[in-house]
């Protein structure tokens, strides 16, 4: 892909190029890894032995997921060498690796992940090669694991201007949650459920509970998909 993205160049500022874009709606970059994390807890019924975060970047989200999963191995896995040394240094207990594939797990994970994680990361992935990733996620879940994707929604007008003003969203070709389904489909995945979320910001906390009734509503800053690898 031309113009493609080295985040080995953006580890050092992300969370600041982050909170540039995305501070109208949070003043904390925190919170959206927690509202993330707390949408996959409530749909998802335990136990979930084995997480993998794929494209864990400087690990934003992996405290989160520690403690949603506490009992849980976990495992980070990024293309930036840049980004894992940094998640290494702020989690030295969990285990982080480059460009994972199935073929390069470590026996201790042949049985594959009851949860795979992922968090604005297809829309960076070329568009010619995104089935061949899918399916090689379906390899890495155990057998009925699931996956849970994060997406920008495309439907969204500020959703689509701060993808076309963030200096590592250059190479960003966002996905419609049709596409994103379909393709989950073609790799093997049975897609269980598809929403729509961030709505209300939190400072209008008191008005979160509309959040799930707003799911279908294609005006959300994100979405995501809730796939199976059936049995």
């Amino acid at each position: 892909m031309e113009n493609k993205i080295d985040f080995d160049e953006y580890t050092k500022n992300y969370n600041q190029l982050l909170q540039e874009q995305t501070g109208f709606f949070s003043s904390s970059e925190e919170y959206f890894a927690r509202y993330k994390v707390e949408i996959v807890c409530n749909s998802l019924l335990p136990p979930i032995k084995s997480v993998l975060e794929f494209g864990c970047g400087i690990g934003r989200n992996i405290g989160h997921l520690q403690q949603a999963f506490p009992t849980a191995t976990l495992v980070g896995s990024d293309i930036s060498a840049a980004s894992l040394e940094l998640a290494r240094q702020v989690y030295p207990d969990v285990e982080f690796l480059q460009e994972v594939t199935a073929e390069t797990l470590s026996e201790k994970h042949t049985l594959g992940f009851d949860l795979i994680f992922i968090a604005g990361v297809f829309h960076h992935i070329a568009v010619e090669q995104r089935l061949a990733v899918a399916t090689s996620l379906f390899k890495l879940l155990s057998t009925a694991g699931h996956l849970i994707i994060f997406e920008h929604n495309p439907y969204n007008p500020i959703t689509r201007k701060i993808v076309n003003n963030c200096p590592y969203d250059a190479d960003a070709i966002l996905l419609k949650p049709t596409e994103l389904t379909n393709l989950l489909s073609e790799a093997g995945f049975t897609v269980e459920r598809k929403a729509y979320c961030l709505f209300i910001p939190p400072a209008l906390s008191w008005l979160a509970p509309l959040e799930k009734a707003l799911g279908w509503l294609p005006l959300g800053g994100q979405y995501w998909v809730q796939a199976k690898r059936p049995l």
